[in-house]
């Protein structure tokens, strides 16, 4: 027994040995597709005239080796900061609308687009977005309600139909240009009602539906001027905003009760 101990150790390192040796090729071959991304510009600035932009999302596909021949697909998305959201539904009480149901939905993006090379249903599968969470309802998380709420879903979709209106969740099928399965590009508008914050770029390769490689870079929408030292005395120092308001409303209304003295005399 004690010369049989041994062998079978080194039979089983040299099993665990051809193990790793045939599953090295499946590594490369999941690292073989890496994204190369750019932006047309890393920051928005946002002044007294803004009233929305674009950017250009380009990049390439980098190969170690051969492509394959499944063909890829590319998808896009720019999610802006997350936030809570409250949802209402209004119903009719005794001739009246009033507010009877409601839903928060505690991890809901400010601003999401998907851009996609192909059909989003054709690019990746159900099993893939519930992990990745691409869609726009995969993105919307974390929904609470009442507990005579049975429909939450139906809150989720009126919220999704509020910010496609607005122009603050977008669907962008087929808006992916892939050229020769190398490069890539497409352009997504921002509205003119953009949060301030870090907006996320994630570009994913999908093949027969599956996620094959990632990349995420980010994006910064901020005030600039004025408005940017207003938004920051207001929300650091709330105290000196206020009484500068309180000031420019007193000296506003003097300022116009004398015009108006003036005018009289005259």
């Amino acid at each position: 027994m004690s010369r049989l101990a041994p062998l079978c150790r080194t039979a089983l390192c040299l099993a665990s040995l051809c193990l790793v040796l045939l599953l090295l090729p499946l590594t490369a071959r999941a690292q073989d597709e890496e994204v190369v991304l750019g932006l047309s510009q890393n920051r928005v600035s946002i002044t007294t005239d803004f009233n929305g932009s674009e950017i250009l999302i380009f990049g390439a596909i980098k190969r170690a080796g051969p492509p394959s021949p499944e063909p890829l697909e590319v998808i896009v998305s720019v999610q802006g900061p997350i936030k809570p959201v409250t949802v209402l539904r209004k119903d009719r009480v005794a001739g009246i609308w009033v507010n009877t149901d409601k839903v928060i939905i505690r991890s809901a993006p400010s601003f999401y687009a998907v851009a996609t090379s192909s059909p989003l249903a054709d690019s990746l599968s159900a099993t893939e977005d519930l992990r990745h969470r691409v869609s726009i309802p995969r993105a919307i998380r974390a929904v609470i309600s009442d507990e005579n709420v049975t429909d939450e879903d139906n809150f989720v979709n009126a919220l999704i139909r509020i910010k496609e209106a607005d122009g603050t969740f977008q669907l962008l099928e087929d808006s992916v240009r892939f050229d020769e399965q190398t490069l890539f590009s497409t352009r997504v508008a921002l509205p003119s009602n953009l949060t301030v914050g870090i907006y996320e770029v994630d570009v994913y390769l999908t093949r027969e539906g599956a996620v094959v490689s990632n990349y995420t870079t980010a994006l910064k929408v901020g005030k600039v001027g004025l408005e940017q030292w207003l938004y920051t005395l207001a929300n650091d120092h709330a105290w000196a905003y206020a009484i500068m308001a309180i000031f420019i409303a007193v000296l506003s209304g003097w300022l116009a009760s004398e015009a108006f003295r003036l005018l009289r005399r005259q």
